[in-house]
């Protein structure tokens, strides 16, 4: 087990020093369950767009969580303020990683297939780590420009530039998810120093406060051009799971395991994500695993291993301090 140096310690409300404690097994189970909540996500996510617009599904997610965070926060006192310097990056944070993530993540689920949605977002450390380089806070070294590439090899042969009818009809929504992953590492970067001056509910409270700006009028407008009577209650109440469960329960259990376990191992655990939609979306949704999806999956967990061993990138580290990361 890696040990992460000394100085790498957030102010998030726990920490990922030297003093992280010797793994034991609770910390993996609820790693284990946060991968399951989140990559239940774009299976339900799937349900509810079939009744409701992205717009309406991304307004009410947004809105919804605000208001648990908020209420999480008042009876836990962990919300603070944020100085009014820092509003201009809160705000570029919310766009980033709320507001343009989610309305690509969302509109991408409903033009694709949940597997091919939770495969490209099993790319999301590469993403970040090619962010990083770009911007120079990490070294381009060639072991992390082969996981690049081999990740990229895979993203590129899922979307496919043969003209299929499977990857005609799904590579619009692959294409959004891609530009959702590459907004979510630039938000990683961005919002680094906001997570080292404020606690992680105070700063992902706020910029989800900030993205509601945006997306609620938004998701009313969207769900004003649909018949709400002809949303079932089982709609409504997987809509209340999407904000409870993947969103708020699963940042709480994964800020709490990453007290006790180093962030390379949080960022390992991303590879249960597309086995839980090769299981479930067969089953949930009629989907098939396609064997270009299966041989496209193999470089993708191949690259992000390569990027993601021994946790010794800053990006990594970073990434796994985003509990939310992998929720979308």
């Amino acid at each position: 087990m890696p040990v992460i140096p000394e100085s790498v310690v957030s102010k998030s409300g726990y920490t990922t020093a030297s003093r992280v404690r010797r793994s034991t097994a609770a910390p993996h189970l609820a790693l284990i369950a946060v991968q399951v909540m989140f990559g239940t996500w774009p299976i339900v996510g799937k349900i509810v767009l079939r009744t409701v617009p992205s717009g309406g599904l991304v307004g009410l997610r947004v809105a919804g969580a605000s208001l648990a965070f908020i209420i999480i926060g008042r009876m836990t006192g962990g919300v603070g303020r944020i100085q009014r310097k820092d509003w201009p990056v809160l705000a570029v944070s919310s766009l980033l990683g709320l507001v343009l993530n989610q309305w690509l993540y969302v509109e991408g689920l409903s033009l694709t297939t949940a597997i091919n949605a939770t495969l490209l977002s099993t790319a999301i450390p590469v993403f970040t780590l090619l962010v990083g380089m770009l911007l120079r806070t990490d070294r381009a070294t060639l072991r992390r420009l082969v996981g690049i590439a081999l990740a990229a090899g895979g993203v590129i042969y899922l979307i496919g530039p043969t003209r299929s009818e499977f990857s005609s009809l799904t590579r619009a929504g692959d294409l959004l998810i891609v530009a959702n992953s590459l907004c979510y590492g630039a938000y990683i970067a961005v919002s680094k120093d906001l997570l080292k001056r404020y606690r992680a509910l105070t700063v992902i409270t706020w910029i989800f406060i900030a993205a509601s700006v945006t997306t609620v009028p938004v998701g009313v407008y969207s769900l004003s051009r649909v018949s709400l009577a002809g949303i079932t209650v089982s709609v409504w109440l997987t809509i209340l799971f999407i904000i409870l469960v993947p969103t708020v329960g699963a940042y709480y259990l994964n800020a709490w395991a990453l007290a006790r376990v180093p962030p390379s191992t949080v960022a390992a655990y991303i590879y249960l994500q597309p086995l839980i939609a090769f299981v479930l979306a067969p089953l949930v949704l009629g989907e098939r695993l396609s064997w270009r999806a299966a041989i496209a999956s193999l470089f993708i967990f191949a690259g992000v291993l390569v990027v993601t061993r021994r946790g010794r990138s800053r990006a990594v580290r970073e990434l796994a301090e985003h509990p939310e990361a992998f929720g979308h």
